[in-house]
């Protein structure tokens, strides 16, 4: 009896040896497996969202999260998740996992400051310290990767190494420095503290100045950079990543509230019921639950437009009329926009923007360059705060060119310029078509375009005033200056103003 209770014994302890070494397997192997078996009251299986951001972080750490146009690994992964949700802890045990991969990876964090930077080192740290409960069924990052250990005597809790490897790991902050380390996987956790500081311009230039001057170049080749923050406004530190290495990016964004229904579904239910979130929704100023909740930057709820249609490849010999709209730069801080472009139907297709606040010296001849390497015919530009001698000059700048095929006209713009673009927006969206990296081209006038809001006051409106002349153009709703034949003269009609179609009709003079 004694006998078969000790081999029954020895039997279940195999069993449970077994299951224990498959697990421990299965966990070297999948991230979101690690995870669970590390921390199971947190990584449940009905927590869906949990499996999509361990997979995608595996995805890009093994390079095959790829680039849907050049079939590349991505460089720089964007994490937007509502507060609460875990992202801070999974990185840290992602951190860990990527260790157990390779002990010679080399992971810098970048924190809001230097009194948050060593919480998430001391996080990552600490997991790979800790030890297994004596007598309990218990994983610890060890249990998977037993030869994982910081070495010996590296007390610092803002620089530390693993046995094997020389400095695995450095905490810093947007105020700190990185001397003497380059790292293989960036982690850019949180960078903004408040809604205030999102708004601010002169915080975001600090962090976009740091990411370029001083983080970009200690990226190791193939390195992996993951941006962690709540979008508050489109030009932060992701917006900008994303805007100069679309190519390279991928952004995971997951909203508290699906939108299976109008009032909208919890993502997780387990962890955020819908009734609390609704409630939270009802609390909170509309900005704040926007940007947190539900990842849309505040300056992107009220803007003016949304995404563009954009086009890969022309076909010229479809453009029905090449086109261009020109709003000279007033006084102070205006500039000058010269969108140039063919028409197709009632379709602008852009193909030259030029956006500066560069002195009429240079943008006279510029502009003239520029209309004849579009290959522009009809040139329309406002006559307002010395328009008209600007397009003078221009005409003799084209002359100078030999460019005798584009016809150069004028106009003075009586209407409001604000409401013009506001009543135009929707055609603006519908008619005009951009290239695909129109961001790329004309960064300026992206970002410009991409924050002007419907409510409120605006610092630019250049850019979208020229869009909105450009619409009009495609339209027929704004007639420039011509030339018309009275008898054997020719003349130069002296009105400017932008016309009713139908008082234009009965006015027209014959043309020439």
């Amino acid at each position: 009896m004694n006998g078969s209770l000790a081999e029954q014994f020895k039997e279940q302890l195999n069993k449970r040896d077994s299951v224990r070494d498959k697990n421990l397997a299965a966990g070297r192997k999948d991230f979101r497996t690690f995870c669970e078996l590390r921390k199971p009251d947190f990584y449940k299986p009905g927590r869906e969202y949990q499996g999509t951001l361990c997979s995608t972080l595996q995805a890009a750490y093994e390079k095959r999260l790829v680039s849907e146009k050049t079939g590349k690994p991505i460089k720089y992964l964007i994490i937007n998740l509502p507060p609460g949700f875990g992202k801070s802890y999974t990185l840290a045990n992602f951190v860990n996992w990527c260790y157990g991969q390779d002990v010679k990876n080399k992971v810098i964090t970048v924190s809001y400051n230097g009194i948050i930077a060593p919480e998430f080192s001391r996080t990552a740290k600490d997991m790979i310290l800790e030890e297994e409960t004596p007598g309990e069924e218990s994983y610890v990052t060890r249990s998977f990767f037993p030869g994982l250990k910081v070495k010996y005597g590296d007390s610092s809790v803002m620089k530390w190494s693993l046995e094997g490897s020389y400095t695995s790991y450095l905490a810093t902050s947007f105020d700190g420095t990185l001397t003497g380390m380059r790292g293989n996987i960036i982690i850019i956790d949180d960078p903004i503290k408040s809604a205030e500081e999102a708004v601010n311009d002169a915080v975001k230039e600090k962090h976009w100045n740091f990411f370029k001057n001083t983080l970009s170049s200690r990226m190791l080749p193939g390195a992996l950079c993951i941006i962690v923050l709540t979008r508050w406004a489109t030009d932060d530190l992701a917006g900008r990543v994303m805007d100069k290495f679309p190519d390279q990016c991928y952004e995971l964004k997951i909203p508290a509230l699906t939108e299976d229904s109008p009032e909208g579904v919890s993502t997780c239910e387990d962890l955020y019921p819908t009734e609390d979130l609704q409630q939270k929704r009802e609390t909170l100023d509309e900005e704040i639950w926007g940007a947190n909740y539900m990842q849309v930057p505040v300056d992107k709820k009220g803007a003016l437009y949304g995404e563009f249609k954009t086009y890969d490849v022309l076909d010229l010999d479809k453009f029905e009329k090449f086109l261009n709209y020109t709003d000279t730069a007033d006084e102070g801080a205006d500039s000058l926009c010269s969108i140039s472009g063919g028409q197709i139907g009632r379709y602008g297709y852009v193909t030259d923007i030029y956006y500066t606040d560069e002195p009429m010296e240079v943008t006279e001849p510029e502009t003239a360059r520029r209309l004849q390497a579009a290959g522009v015919r009809e040139c329309l530009i406002e006559s307002n705060n010395g328009g008209r001698g600007f397009a003078r000059n221009v005409i003799r700048n084209l002359k100078e060119l030999h460019c005798h095929k584009c016809s150069v006209t004028w106009f003075h713009q009586s209407k409001n310029k604000r409401t013009r673009i506001l009543t135009n927006a929707s055609n603006v969206m519908e008619q005009v078509i951009m290239p695909s990296d129109w961001k790329q081209r004309w960064p300026v006038f992206a970002q410009h375009v991409s924050r002007y809001q419907r409510k409120g006051k605006n610092d630019h409106d250049d850019a979208e005033d020229a869009l909105t002349g450009f619409v009009e153009l495609l339209n027929g709703d704004v007639k420039g200056q011509r030339k018309a034949r009275v008898g054997f003269f020719f003349r130069q009609r002296t009105a400017y103003e932008i016309l009713p179609v139908s008082w234009a009709r009965r006015a027209r003079i014959r043309s020439a």
